[in-house]
């Protein structure tokens, strides 16, 4: 049998990783500056990430949501405390789609209405209603296709007044990435989100911060909406939730009530995936990690706008999204073969960096010298 194949691959097979580092089957160590699409929050096989869920799966790996499980409550209480989001519900389930898919059901059940207003270059999933609202027409099939979703500008705050002003009534909510990743890290402003807060407000449509990709302390702040100063009805949550561990999650506003049957999930919050995630929050705390996030990323930022090749450098914390110039598109390819460097990508010419937030000043250092010795490499070959 063969694999589906989906995924351009990279003709490298990864066996082992540790921290910010993953070694090859031939034994070859690469730095990890991409972290996995962002999954890997504090690290590869982090200790006590590894000893958490081993002692869980000594306890008990598996039982139904039929039952009380108090591994749940706990990620609960330390989710409340390290996101300050007091009296909100945690709704678990096990990826970014599926935390997506049931916020925008959610909305739809509290408000009774069906359209939801999506924004220019997004990504929220490749589940049904996720995948509707996302801005890739390429991946939508189409039992996907739907008159539901709206698409607006990013950040036009005018176009997303006039919207509600002709169609607020038909409006059950608004998603929106704090900072869009797939996209090539752009960031909603302040005014756009408070914007859309006072919109929700108005009209009684919910508010959904996709925090899938730069939640849980990437951005500096727990979730990059922060830095906007409001609080959104619905925050959804995956990636770097598990560090690698499959599992997601919404926490939703106490005025959005629940009842039985609205939602399920069968593997949802299992004991195993809550140890790991349980594991990533005490890690984070422990280690400073979202204060790490702010002031490693400000100065890896300003390195980056100062490097040659570069010609802008988009993000917050370690979240970040930077451009070549014209004809250092190869950059990323000479950064993985001949200096063993790991980065992702967004079209057109972006190349996206996405550490863990454990990485160190030395590793980061690291990089920096790679990519200066990467564009060496390539302007020398064309002059």
């Amino acid at each position: 049998m063969s694999l589906f194949q989906v995924y351009p691959l990279q003709p490298i097979a990864i066996t082992k990783a540790l921290g910010s580092h993953v070694w090859d089957d031939k034994g070859t160590e690469y730095l990890d500056m991409y972290g996995g699409h962002a999954v890997i929050s504090i690290g590869h096989t982090h200790p006590h990430w590894v000893k958490r869920i081993e002692t869980q799966l000594h306890a008990m790996a598996f039982y139904s949501n039929s039952v009380i499980m108090p591994i749940q409550e706990e990620l609960a209480a330390a989710l409340n405390k390290i996101s300050a989001k007091q009296d909100y519900q945690l709704f678990l389930c096990n990826s970014g789609a599926e935390a997506n898919e049931n916020a925008l059901k959610l909305a739809s059940f509290h408000t009774g209405r069906k359209k939801i207003i999506a924004f220019s270059k997004s990504f929220h999933g490749r589940t049904s209603l996720a995948v509707a609202a996302t801005d890739n027409p390429s991946i939508i099939a189409p039992v996907n296709e739907t008159d539901n979703i709206i698409f607006l500008p990013f950040n036009d705050v005018e176009a997303l007044t006039d919207c509600f002003a002709k169609q607020g009534d038909e409006i059950a909510g608004v998603i929106i990435e704090g900072i869009q990743g797939v996209a090539g890290i752009y960031e909603a402003t302040n005014i756009f989100l408070q914007t859309i807060r006072a919109l929700c407000d108005k009209h009684g449509a919910v508010y959904i911060a996709d925090s899938v990709q730069c939640g849980y302390g990437r951005s500096g702040k727990f979730f990059a909406h922060d830095y906007a100063g409001v609080n959104a009805d619905i925050y959804s949550m995956a990636k770097g939730m598990g560090n690698g561990f499959p599992i997601g999650g919404i926490l939703i506003a106490p005025h959005i009530k629940a009842k039985f049957g609205l939602l399920g999930t069968t593997f949802g919050g299992n004991p195993l995936a809550c140890a790991a995630a349980l594991a990533v929050l005490e890690v984070m705390e422990k280690e400073n990690l979202m204060e790490a996030a702010a002031e490693k990323g400000k100065a890896l930022i300003e390195s980056l706008k100062n490097s040659k090749g570069v010609k802008a450098v988009r993000g917050k914390g370690l979240m970040i999204g930077f451009e070549m110039e014209a004809g250092l598109e190869d950059s990323r390819k000479v950064l993985l073969k001949d200096y063993k460097i790991f980065t992702g990508e967004a079209k057109p010419n972006v190349i996206r960096l996405l550490p863990s937030l454990s990485i160190s000043n030395a590793e980061i250092e690291l990089f920096l010298k790679g990519l200066k010795e990467a564009t060496a490499q390539i302007l020398n070959k064309t002059v």
